[in-house]
């Protein structure tokens, strides 16, 4: 099995961290400030990337504190990173509550779990996604 890695891009990227021995899930920051206005959602930059070998995944989950304190989830909990999606991770935060909510640089705002997967090939070719992110394989069987 392959290592799986994860790069710092930007220059306020923090590497992702597990808080207690024995999480499942790693605390994800955020490189941006901004507010995220009641039942709105934003886009938030990690500043890094990851390389995932085949056969497993990243999945951004909600931070259940984040969830309980403040209404604040992950959009598309969990948001999947493939084994072939190489640029920025970046989280879809929605805010479930009455109350504008800041994100500051350097906040802990979702959790990174990896996976191990099953893909059915049907021809047994792979295709590389590069570097194209949220909504890229667009909607719909025409897309």
């Amino acid at each position: 099995m392959s290592n799986i890695t994860i790069s710092l891009i930007h220059p306020l990227s923090l590497m992702p961290c597990y808080a207690h021995e024995g999480d499942s899930g790693m605390d994800l920051h955020s490189i941006d400030t901004l507010v995220i206005q009641p039942y709105e959602t934003e886009i938030v930059r990690t500043g890094i990337s990851l390389n995932i070998p085949l056969g497993y995944e990243g999945q951004i989950r909600s931070r259940s504190g984040l969830a309980a304190n403040y209404q604040i989830a992950v959009l598309n909990a969990p948001g999947t990173i493939d084994s072939g999606y190489k640029g920025e991770v970046k989280v879809i935060l929605i805010n479930h509550s009455l109350r504008r909510f800041h994100v500051n640089q350097g906040d802990r705002i979702a959790q990174l779990v990896f996976a191990p997967i099953v893909v059915l090939d049907r021809d047994g070719s792979i295709i590389q996604r590069g570097d194209r992110g949220l909504g890229s394989t667009g909607v719909g069987n025409n897309a």
